[in-house]
């Protein structure tokens, strides 16, 4: 077995002048940060008093299982001989906030479009979306269903 490390800081920059000395009196602006890669403005979903300009976890969440998906797709693909042309994901998520606030994802559904380079490779395209799903290592760390509505497309039929 193989291990990976990742590190990541996230500092609150939201103080206004008076730290939280009350709910309605801080941002919840913040940044974060991974060596050597670009600063990311992350504030909270504006549902929760957020800066609706700002990435936010949940937002984050979705696109990182969206990402993943997409890497290990592109990779068994290329690996099966099958030409992706473009591939865009607008991928949704359901996350149920309850009376008491505490919030979880009951599912994200992926919903990729994917051009391949003839017709002979549909059929090979759909069924590697399966197999993306089971390596993909974000979707194998939660515990709710990650679904998929694939649309394959020939590239020159469009």
């Amino acid at each position: 077995m193989k291990e990976h490390h990742y590190q990541a800081t996230v500092e609150w920059t939201g103080n206004t002048g008076a730290g939280t000395n009350h709910y309605t009196q801080y941002e919840r602006s913040h940044h974060i940060q991974i060596e050597a890669k670009a600063l990311i403005e992350g504030s909270a979903d504006s549902a929760f008093r957020g800066d609706a300009t700002k990435h936010n976890p949940e937002d984050l969440f979705v696109s990182s299982l969206a990402s993943c998906h997409m890497l290990w797709y592109l990779h068994f693909c290329a690996v099966n001989n099958i030409i992706v042309e473009t591939y865009v994901d607008t991928a949704t998520g359901v996350m149920v906030e309850e009376k008491d606030g505490k919030g979880y994802f009951t599912e994200v559904t992926l919903h990729p479009i994917v051009p391949v380079q003839c017709q002979e490779m549909v059929a090979t395209a759909l069924v590697l979306h399966q197999k993306a799903q089971a390596y993909c290592f974000i979707a194998n760390s939660v515990n709710f269903p990650v679904l998929h509505q694939p649309v394959i497309l020939v590239a020159h039929a469009q």
